[in-house]
């Protein structure tokens, strides 16, 4: 069992559990929106749950592929339910990030189904799951420069040299990312370490958070979600076409 998909599948029931157990704006600041729908607060457990299955469901090897059909489902679902907040107010760059933020997730699971079949059709969506997290990745820097200041101060203080540094070294590495990505050169590379950067964002930022703040729903929201993307920028470099 590759240690990409036990990573991938951990972090997606990390996210469904955290999100099952507090049903508030905090817990859900991505993906709210669901409980404007009609039934919304039913939809969403629903979607949480499947969630949980499968994450579960793609370490055993004989579900990987309809347990990753199952994760893209959830996570288009998470990825409509930030357009409402960009048609409001498509001016406001502010309405974007959460967007994508969850289709560098559905890029994920797209990768781990390209992956676990043999068709040819799958196969086509390679550039397209390609493309997709590099124009996340794009947002990603974009959310740093436009967001400096909370970035900076994100940094724990006793990492030498200071603030500053690391949140310019991080945006400017999300930039290079982002290019290799988008242009597919050392694009493999990219998203490996990409997939480090963000998952010592969750061990060095916000496990310490959780430590000072552990009631905080919206810190166990953002490090969910950070270990979600630092598991989706891995598997999408696992995929063989790239």
């Amino acid at each position: 069992m590759k240690a990409s998909r036990i990573f991938f599948g951990a972090s997606a029931v990390l996210f469904g559990v955290i999100g099952l157990m507090w049903h508030d704006a905090e817990t859900w600041q991505n993906v709210h929106q669901l409980f404007k729908l009609p039934f919304g607060e039913a939809i969403s457990v629903g979607l949480m749950v499947l969630q949980i299955g499968g994450g579960l469901g793609i370490w055993i090897p004989r579900a990987v592929r309809p347990s990753a059909a199952v994760l893209c489902f959830v996570y288009l679902c998470f990825l409509l339910a930030c357009v409402p907040a960009i048609a409001a107010a498509p001016a406001v760059y502010g309405s974007y990030p959460n967007f994508f933020e969850q289709l560098s997730i559905l890029c994920g699971a797209l990768a781990l189904s390209v992956a676990s079949s043999n068709g040819a059709g799958p196969r086509a969506l390679v550039p397209m799951v390609r493309l997709g997290f590099g124009v996340a990745t794009v947002s990603f820097t974009l959310t740093q420069i436009f967001y400096f200041r909370f970035t900076a101060a994100g940094v724990p203080r006793w990492i030498p040299p200071n603030q500053k540094f690391w949140a310019v070294l991080t945006t400017v590495a999300f930039a290079l990312a982002a290019l290799a990505i988008l242009v597919n050169r050392q694009a493999r590379l990219a998203l490996r370490l990409m997939a480090l950067m963000t998952a010592l964002f969750g061990a060095l930022v916000w496990v310490p958070v959780l430590a000072v703040h552990p009631k905080s729903h919206s810190s166990w929201s953002e490090f969910a979600l950070t270990v979600l993307i630092s598991g989706a920028a891995w598997q999408v470099a696992q995929v063989k076409a790239l």
